[in-house]
């Protein structure tokens, strides 16, 4: 069994202290939690758990504590796919939700798995998510701001379980300040991808991630062969004639664990059960 989650990019971490400790205890006790659900839990169950977590806690740029558009909205994106099943589902652009992972859990057993903007909203209400609102003080006085700092968070979480099967979920409350419509790489292969070889999840800028298909390069690669560090080394590179910002997660069906960036700022934490590593 292996787990690693991603709490974002570009973090506050980079300037404040006491974020960056915070931020740290946060994800060493989401990553121990999640490892402790993953020992009676499929790996689909567990990285929405996981994910879940982060988007509760305001730390991190997802579910509580996401971002404010251009037009004083708040707007969320999240996808789950299963890598035994290759099923994806996701949620662009839902508003007013706590756990937008969770609604894409839900999807994830509908023939039409993606949903966006009011469709997105309207499924979670009518399947037993009350309205919730996730703004907090500190996103609502940079939007008045117009505060541009802290624009590049998404949280994610890749798992390995007992039976060897891998998943892997996504979660971002978005850049802020963005135009209101605009698509995020989290709810797409891009951003959030798993096979039966490989699981991978992403954050940075959404359009540099897209235009790259990195995460289903990443696993396409590993399933081609590559090893997992060759994968990165590979994909990554191809990020450089734009200097396009990434960073990703993964682990492949062997266990290996891996993570990469372009820019020196990703927030992770892994956990086997016995060895920690937490970094932000």
């Amino acid at each position: 069994m292996k787990l690693i989650i991603h709490g974002g990019f570009f973090s506050e971490s980079s300037t404040n202290h006491e974020t960056k400790v915070a931020k740290q205890n946060a994800l060493e006790r989401i990553v121990k939690e999640s490892y402790a659900f993953l020992k009676t839990h499929t790996a689909v169950e567990t990285v929405v758990y996981a994910v879940s977590l982060l988007e509760d806690d305001a730390l991190f740029n997802a579910g509580i504590g996401s971002q404010i558009q251009g037009d004083g909205k708040i707007r969320m994106s999240a996808a789950l796919m299963d890598g035994e099943t290759q099923k994806m589902s996701g949620v662009i652009n839902i508003e007013e939700v706590k756990n937008p992972i969770q609604v894409a859990e839900v999807l994830m057993q509908e023939e039409d798995r993606v949903l966006g903007g009011s469709g997105a909203t309207n499924y979670a209400r009518q399947h037993g998510f009350e309205k919730f609102s996730t703004e907090i003080p500190q996103r609502r006085s940079e939007y008045e701001a117009k505060l541009e700092s802290a624009g590049l968070g998404t949280v994610g979480c890749v798992a390995l379980d007992n039976n060897g099967k891998l998943a892997a979920a996504t979660s971002t409350g978005g850049k802020g300040f963005e135009i209101p419509g605009r698509i995020s790489d989290s709810a797409t292969v891009a951003g959030n991808y798993a096979n039966s070889i490989c699981g991978v999840s992403l954050t940075g800028v959404g359009e540099d991630i897209v235009s790259n298909a990195t995460a289903a390069k990443i696993v396409t690669r590993v399933t081609d062969g590559f090893p997992l560090k060759d994968a990165f080394a590979k994909t990554f590179d191809e990020l450089l004639p734009y200097d396009g910002f990434a960073g990703a997660i993964a682990i492949d069906c062997d266990g290996n664990v891996f993570h990469q960036d372009s820019h020196p700022s990703m927030v992770f934490a892994s956990f086997d059960g016995k060895h920690l590593e937490v970094f932000s």
